[in-house]
């Protein structure tokens, strides 16, 4: 067993309004998502796999690993994915003030054009969702964690959890992080096929799409 939950079921995320946790649920779309990067060999190994099957995604980068890797960050902008804002620091806002965070978040959108965000870890305190609404960004969570960053789950159990709790609108997190690699390079290619054989699309997140 793991501390976090593979899904989030649709009663729980309809408690907390103003976050988007899924898609329609009345098309066959799902929206892959990409936190922690970009990362110099792992960004472009997920790019190529999804440039493969002709998938979209969003990558919810770092502003560190933006200004350290301009150039694979140029690579995302250039391609037909989207981009969001993951902090600069990746900080967890149940540990940090209100206006540090914030701060941050400013400081990551200098260089990372977009009014999507997720918080790190999925945590986020109310302070910190209004500040953010105020500055125009829009909350996005997930209702499918893919499990990928657990190093001691195997690829096998993450791939049995992504096709057991898929289904229309989700939005699905994986990581383009060092610690997730091993696993992706497994795991991607497998679950992609999936999605394909089960008639799934994919599609970006945006900023005026529905929160519910």
């Amino acid at each position: 067993m793991h501390w976090y939950p593979d899904t989030i079921k649709d009663w729980f995320s309809s408690l907390f309004t103003g976050y988007q946790w899924h898609g329609s649920r009345n098309k066959k779309i799902v929206h892959l998502t990409f936190d922690d990067g970009p990362h110099p060999v792992v960004t472009p190994f997920v790019l190529n796999e999804l440039k493969k099957h002709q998938f979209e995604a969003t990558f919810f980068c770092i502003g560190d690993c933006v200004q350290k890797h301009p150039e694979v960050y140029e690579e995302l902008l250039q391609s037909e994915h989207a981009v969001g804002n993951h902090t600069f620091h990746h900080l967890n806002s149940w540990k940090t003030s209100t206006i540090t965070y914030l701060t941050d978040v400013k400081k990551a959108g200098q260089v990372i054009d977009s009014k999507l965000f997720r918080p790190p870890y999925g945590r986020i305190k109310s302070s910190v969702a209004r500040g953010l609404r105020d500055l125009d960004y829009k909350i996005v969570m997930w209702d499918v964690l893919s499990g990928d960053f657990d190093n001691k789950r195997t690829s096998r159990s993450c791939l049995i959890n992504l096709k057991k709790n898929t289904k229309n609108g989700s939005i699905i997190v994986f990581h383009d992080s060092e610690k997730a690699y091993e696993k992706l390079k497994e795991i991607l290619p497998e679950y992609f096929k999936f999605l394909k054989k089960e008639g799934f699309q994919t599609a970006v997140i945006k900023h005026t799409a529905s929160t519910t």
